[in-house]
C-alpha cells in the first residue's frame, strides 16, 4: 500500500516564484533565460517516458533517469553563473534550506550506492554457482545449489539504509517550499528553476528508493504540488503517472522487486533450482544446459547495468557536493572562483 500523502502545504509562503515582481514583468533577457532552463527541463523529464513500458525499472532507464538529474543540477549551476547573483543578495534562511536539502541528497545518494554496491556483491555468488555447474560431479552440484539459495536470500533481504529514506524523501517534499532571494526578478527566476529542478530531484529519487526497497512505501505523488500552469507540468505528470502505474503493477503481481535485470536473473534461477536439487535425465541435460546459459547470460547483464548505474549515482553524488561546497566557499572572505570549486574532485566520505 502507497504512503498516505501528507496534507497539501503551500510553497507560496515565501512568495510566489511562479509570478512576476510587483508592478513589472521580467526583463526580456531573464525571461529568456527561465524559458530556455523550463524548456529544457521539459525535455529531460520527456526521455524519461520509454516507447515500451517494459524498459521502466530497468537498469538502463535508472540510469538514464540519474543522468537527467545530473543535468539538471549542472543546468541550475549555469543559471545561476547566467543570472550572476551575488551570494551577498542570498536570503539567509534560503543557503541554510539549500544546505539542508544537499545535506538530504548526499544521505540519500549513499544509501542508493550501498544497495548498489550489496546487490554488485551477489554477483560473487553467481560466479561461484557458474563455476561449479562447469563440472559434472552431482557434489558440485549440489554446492552450486546451495550457494544460488545464498544468493536468492541475500537479495531478498533489506538494506537498512534503504529503510530509512522515507524520512528523507519527505524533507525533501517539504523543501520545495523554499523562501525566495529577497525581492528581486533575478530571484524569482532562480526560484522557479529551482522549484522545477527540486521537483525532478524528489520524485526520481523516491522512484529508486521504491525500487530499492521493493515496497510503494517510497514513492511519491506529487501532483497536488506542481501548479498546472508550469511549462513542464503535462510532462512531469505523464512520466509520474507513467512510472507509477507501471511499478505499482509489478508489485501487485507479487514479484520482490521492479528491477527487470534482477528478475530475469532470479526467474533463471527458479529454473534451476529443482534440476540441481533433484537431478535431472539424460533427457533434461539439454535443457539443463540451456538454463546455465541463460542465467550466465543475465548474470552478467545485470552486474554491467549496476555497475554502469552505480557510476552515475556518484556523480550526482559528486555534483550535489560540489555545488554545496562552491556555495560554502563565496561564504568565506577571500575565497576562490566558484567554478575552481566546482571543477575540484570529491569524495563520499567528505560528508560524513
Amino acid at each position: 500500500m502507497s504512503h498516505p500523502q501528507e496534507p497539501q502545504r503551500s510553497f507560496f509562503h515565501f512568495g510566489n516564484p511562479f509570478r512576476s515582481p510587483k508592478g513589472s514583468h521580467l526583463p526580456s533577457g531573464l525571461l529568456s533565460l527561465l524559458d530556455k532552463f523550463e524548456k529544457t527541463l521539459s525535455e529531460r523529464l520527456q526521455k524519461l517516458v520509454p516507447k515500451d513500458k517494459s524498459d521502466i525499472l530497468s537498469l538502463s532507464w535508472m540510469k538514464l533517469a540519474m543522468e537527467s538529474l545530473s543535468e539538471i543540477h549542472r543546468d541550475i549551476k549555469n543559471l545561476i553563473t547566467e543570472l550572476e547573483i551575488p551570494v551577498t543578495d542570498w536570503d539567509e534562511k534560503w543557503i541554510d534550506v539549500y544546505l539542508d536539502i544537499s545535506v538530504k541528497l548526499l544521505d540519500i545518494t549513499i544509501a542508493f550506492t550501498s544497495e548498489l554496491t550489496r546487490l554488485n556483491q551477489g554477483h560473487l555468488l553467481l560466479q561461484c554457482v557458474l563455476h561449479k555447474l562447469e563440472s559434472n560431479s552431482s557434489d558440485q552440484f549440489l554446492r552450486a545449489y546451495s550457494s544460488l539459495h545464498s544468493w536468492r536470500e541475500q537479495i531478498r533481504s533489506k538494506n537498512p539504509r534503504v529503510e530509512t529514506c522515507r524520512p528523507v524523501l519527505d524533507n525533501l517534499v517539504e523543501s520545495l517550499d523554499l523562501p525566495k532571494l529577497r525581492n528581486s526578478a533575478k530571484g524569482k527566476v532562480l526560484m522557479r528553476a529551482m522549484y522545477g529542478a527540486k521537483v525532478a530531484t524528489t520524485y526520481i529519487c523516491s522512484v529508486f528508493a521504491a525500487a530499492f526497497s521493493g515496497s510503494t512505501d517510497n514513492l511519491l505523488d506529487l501532483s497536488s504540488t506542481v501548479p498546472a500552469i508550469l511549462p513542464w507540468a503535462q510532462v512531469f505528470y505523464n512520466v509520474q503517472t507513467t512510472v507509477n502505474t507501471e511499478i505499482k503493477n509489478i508489485f501487485a503481481r507479487g514479484e520482490f522487486t521492479v528491477l527487470r535485470e534482477l528478475l530475469a536473473v532470479d526467474n533463471c534461477a527458479n529454473k534451476l533450482y529443482p534440476l540441481l536439487q533433484d537431478g535431472f535425465s539424460p533427457a533434461q541435460e539439454e535443457s539443463f544446459k540451456h538454463s546455465v546459459s541463460d542465467l550466465r547470460k543475465t548474470a552478467e547483464k545485470l552486474s554491467q547495468g549496476l555497475d554502469n548505474l552505480s557510476k552515475v549515482v556518484d556523480d550526482f553524488f559528486k555534483i550535489v557536493l560540489s555545488g554545496r561546497d562552491a556555495l560554502l566557499c563565496n561564504l568565506r572572505a577571500g575565497c576562490a572562483s566558484p567554478n575552481s570549486v566546482l571543477g575540484r574532485n570529491t569524495d563520499k566520505q567528505s560528508v560524513r
